[in-house]
C-alpha cells in the first residue's frame, strides 16, 4: 500500500519550496522595478555587516590556524620534512575558495539569519505588517528587500576581509610557531595562488547572502502562534539556511571553473 504520510511530506516541501521561491522571485522584480528603503538599508549593512566583524575575526582567525595546522601534519607525514614550506598555495587555496565563504555563511546564517526571523515575526504577530499593508506600503519593498541587498552587498566583504585573517593566521602557524621557511613558503604561495580562487569565493559569498536573507525573511513572514513561532521561526530559518548553504556550496564549487584560465 502507498504510504499517505510520504505524499504529505511531499506536499508541503514542495509547498514551502514555493512560497519560498515566490518571495525571492518578488523580491527580485521589486529590487530592479520600485524603489525600496535606502534608510533601512543602510541600518542592515550595519547591522549585519559592522556587527558582524567581531565573530567574523574569530572564527576566520582560528579556522586559518586549525587548517594550517592539519595542512603542516599532512605535509609533514606523508611527503618529508621541510615539504611543509610548500604548503601555502594549498592553504591559501582551501581557505579562499571553500572554508571562509562556508563559515562566514553559517556564522550569519545563525547571528543575520535567525534575528531576520525573530524581528519580522515579532511584526507578524503584532499585526505590524497588517499596518503596512492597511497603509499601502508594500511589506517587501519595505523589509525583504534591504536586507536582502544587504546581504548581497556584505557577505562578500566580510568573506574577503576572512580570507585574509585566515591566510595570515595560516602563515602565522607555519612561520612564526613552527619555523618554515619564510621565502620559500611566500614565494610558493605568490607563484600559485590565483586570484580566481579569492574570486571564486566571492561569488559563493554572493549566493550565499540571498539564501540567508530570503529564508530569514521568509521564516519571518510565516510565524505563526505567538511567541513560541517565533521561536520556531528562529530555530528553522538558521537550520535551513545552513542547510542550503552547504548544499550550494557543494553545487558552486562543481561547476565554478577550478581556475580562471579553465
Amino acid at each position: 500500500m502507498t504510504d499517505p504520510n510520504r505524499f504529505s511530506f511531499l506536499f508541503r516541501f514542495l509547498t514551502k519550496a514555493g512560497e519560498a521561491g515566490a518571495l525571492f522571485n518578488q523580491t527580485f522584480k521589486n529590487i530592479f522595478t520600485k524603489s525600496w528603503e535606502k534608510k533601512n538599508f543602510l541600518q542592515q549593512l550595519e547591522e549585519i555587516g559592522v556587527k558582524s566583524l567581531p565573530i567574523v575575526t574569530i572564527t576566520a582567525a582560528f579556522g586559518g590556524l586549525v587548517f594550517g595546522l592539519q595542512i603542516y601534519i599532512a605535509f609533514t607525514r606523508y611527503v618529508g620534512h621541510g615539504s611543509e614550506a610548500y604548503s601555502g598555495p594549498i592553504i591559501s587555496l582551501g581557505l579562499s575558495k571553500e572554508l571562509i565563504p562556508v563559515f562566514v555563511g553559517l556564522m550569519l546564517a545563525g547571528r543575520v539569519g535567525s534575528s531576520m526571523a525573530a524581528e519580522i515575526g515579532t511584526m507578524k504577530i503584532t499585526e505590524q505588517i497588517d499596518a503596512l499593508f492597511s497603509l499601502g506600503a508594500d511589506p517587501n519593498r519595505f523589509l525583504v528587500v534591504p536586507r536582502t541587498l544587504a546581504c548581497i552587498v556584505i557577505l562578500p566583504m566580510l568573506t574577503l576581509y576572512g580570507d585574509f585573517i585566515g591566510i595570515l593566521s595560516g602563515f602565522f602557524y607555519n612561520i612564526v610557531l613552527m619555523g618554515v621557511n619564510r621565502h620559500v613558503y611566500i614565494t610558493n604561495t605568490l607563484t600559485y595562488f590565483e586570484m580566481w580562487d579569492v574570486v571564486s569565493g566571492l561569488i559563493k559569498a554572493v549566493f550565499f547572502g540571498v539564501i540567508i536573507a530570503i529564508v530569514g525573511c521568509w521564516q519571518g513572514l510565516s510565524t505563526e502562534a505567538g511567541a513560541e513561532g517565533v521561536g520556531k521561526a528562529t530555530t528553522r530559518a538558521a537550520v535551513i539556511s545552513s542547510v542550503l548553504i552547504l548544499i550550494f556550496n557543494f553545487f558552486l564549487s562543481e561547476f565554478l571553473p577550478g581556475s580562471f584560465t579553465g
